[in-house]
């Protein structure tokens, strides 16, 4: 064979090979799903199991098993340790071939996962975690929160106590990257309103005795006690307030970042008058009203399901339609989150709403109050609505973004 037919035949050869190529991507209809959660720590009600059952159900509702896709679902305990989370993670990832981790509530594991799946173009779907920072500074094109954070906390809480009078402020943080960064934000939000931040303590995670730390918040004499924890440990510090008669002797608490089941466990009569900030509750509409009823009936501890649970169905399932748009997986975890923020996201729970540059799902935020126990009208009849919170001020401007691929 001659030079010149030997690099025609290449030449074939290589055509050939494309042309045998995109069919086989698009062919691809395989996904996996490892939902990294707490499972049995502070975080396990609002998250935990119940972000499983939502994500099983995102599954359910987006069709594709039905047309022909196997999609399969992981869960792993990450113990509030970014060490264990991430080799949990670094596992599933080289051995399991997963593609999406999502929800990891713990700020520290969200931040350290959120920098393994850059490094193997994976992608991360947060619900759980609330540190800015994921769609700021440590922005990365792998990674997605979809419900909340810090800053939408602070705007929400924060701004509204301050300018219906609560001037003076002490922290009770929780001692790790989410509690500092609502500490931070809520602080701005604060000081630009005219208030003052008087001290703070931080705390260990997870901890049962909070006596000390009140006894620093109820000596500030600060009108607003903030709580820069969540979870048990908001629960905690609430319960124990009301022994040390911190409200009765006319401080406000101040819940940061107060979930259902939190009030649940708490009971209307120690939880009445907080008020807090989240972008869903499950007696919002009929969307979420009837979603929801799905999901207490296959919910193990049949609760109505938290923000960061109904976060989750809303992000797999937006992640899902994006696969569908591709025509198949192509296992580029930089290419289908590219394509998530292509599409337009639509979903029952929180409507529509831009997936921005930045990996910020733009959505409202609403300030919420819990009723009083003769408010309520039965079970899980927890909140009413005090003020609904724009999309575009519930998130941080993209023009004051530090996220690298933010173009200004």
């Amino acid at each position: 064979m001659n030079t010149i037919n030997a690099r025609r035949l290449a030449a074939l050869l290589t055509v050939a090979g494309v042309g045998l190529a995109a069919p086989a991507y698009a062919q691809d209809k395989t996904a996996k799903i490892g939902v990294l959660t707490d499972m049995s720590s502070l975080y396990a009600d609002i998250n935990g199991p119940g972000a499983v059952t939502a994500i099983n159900m995102a599954v359910e509702d987006s069709g594709l098993r039905a047309k022909g896709w196997k999609i399969d679902v992981l869960s792993g305990d990450h113990q509030n340790k970014p060490d264990v989370g991430v080799n949990i993670a670094r596992q599933w990832i080289d051995t399991e071939k997963v593609d999406v981790v999502s929800d990891t509530p713990n700020s520290g594991v969200a931040l350290a996962v959120s920098n393994l799946v850059k490094e193997k173009n994976a992608i991360l779907l947060n619900s759980g975690a609330a540190s800015a920072d994921l769609t700021g500074k440590a922005c990365t094109p792998n990674t997605v929160s979809y419900t909340y954070d810090t800053y939408m906390l602070a705007t929400g809480t924060g701004k509204a106590l301050t300018k219906a009078g609560g001037d003076s402020w002490f922290f009770l943080t929780a001692d790790y990257a989410f509690g500092a960064a609502l500490e931070r934000d809520t602080t701005a939000v604060v000081t630009a309103n005219g208030g003052k931040v008087l001290g703070g303590v931080k705390h260990p995670l997870n901890t049962s005795d909070f006596s000390s730390f009140l006894l620093q918040a109820q000596s500030s004499k600060a009108k607003i006690i903030g709580l820069a924890n969540a979870g048990g440990d908001t629960t905690n510090a609430i319960k124990q307030a009301a022994e040390f008669g911190i409200v009765a002797g006319g401080q406000k608490l101040a819940a940061l970042l107060l979930f259902i089941n939190d009030v649940h466990s708490l009971g209307l009569k120690t939880a009445q008058g907080l008020t807090f900030t989240e972008s869903f509750y499950w007696d919002l509409n009929d969307q979420t009203r009837a979603w929801s009823a799905r999901f207490q009936e296959k919910a193990a501890n049949h609760a109505k399901p938290s923000m960061t649970q109904a976060g989750n169905y809303a992000a797999i399932l937006h992640y899902l339609k994006a696969l569908e748009a591709l025509g198949g997986n192509p296992h580029d975890g930089a290419k289908v989150v590219a394509k998530m923020k292509e599409l337009p996201t639509d979903d029952p729970l929180f409507g529509k709403g831009p997936l921005r540059a930045d990996g910020r799902r733009i959505i409202p935020a609403y300030l919420f109050e819990v009723k009083k126990p003769e408010e309520s009208k039965g079970p899980w009849d927890y909140y009413k609505l005090i003020a609904t919170i724009s999309p575009e001020d519930a998130a941080k401007p993209l023009e004051a973004s530090e996220c690298p691929l933010v173009k200004k």
